[in-house]
């Protein structure tokens, strides 16, 4: 299947998830990425701002950053290159391009994420013996993570079934070491 039947397939099966359904796995995702040492050490997080069905990262970043680590989240450049702003709490995020909310600090750079001793990204799917993720479409999270160490641990957040076989990779598609689902984290690389 080609990248934009399988966005479309995913984005299909998203939308039918019950909001119990979303409470309950982000709840999941939450305590088990939480219980994983390397990440709660991490002191410096590039995360997101979850919106729509996307696994919610709302409870991740605050519990996250209640815990004394310091997040960065993605502010959408007009290239479409990501930026990356510290996230002080809930009350210091403004709706960005597509109306996605994003930190008001002062912007870092898009080389700030190359600091990070963690990065959770995006995706729509991940190949589970790859670690290609399929993601919106835009390139933005494929030329960040290009700028992430190679021992950083990067983790892409998904729902029930998209860790799968199959996703399809172009050339500038970068992997994720880890998948996080409801069931649990799988290690790709």
């Amino acid at each position: 299947m080609d990248k934009t039947n399988l966005r479309r397939q995913r984005n299909a099966a998203r939308a039918s998830l019950s909001p119990e359904e979303l409470r309950a796995n982000a709840m999941k995702t939450r305590e088990t990425l939480l219980d994983q040492p390397w990440v709660q050490m991490a002191g410096l997080v590039a995360c997101y701002w979850s919106t729509g069905s996307e696994p919610d990262t709302h409870g991740l970043v605050f519990a996250l950053w209640k815990h004394g680590a310091t997040i960065l989240l993605p502010v959408l450049r007009a290239d479409h290159d990501l930026d990356w702003a510290v996230y002080d709490g809930p009350d210091t995020l403004a709706p960005g391009p597509y109306g996605i909310m994003e930190p008001v600090d002062t912007r870092r750079g898009v080389d700030a994420i190359r600091t990070a001793a963690l990065v959770i990204a995006p995706a729509l799917a991940v190949d589970r013996v790859t670690g290609v993720r399929l993601g919106r479409g835009g390139g933005s999270y494929d030329r960040a993570l290009a700028r992430v160490g190679p021992n950083v641990p990067t983790v892409a957040l998904l729902h029930s079934g998209e860790l799968i076989d199959g996703v399809p990779a172009e050339p500038h598609d970068q992997p994720v070491r880890y998948a996080m689902t409801p069931e649990g984290l799988t290690t790709l690389m």
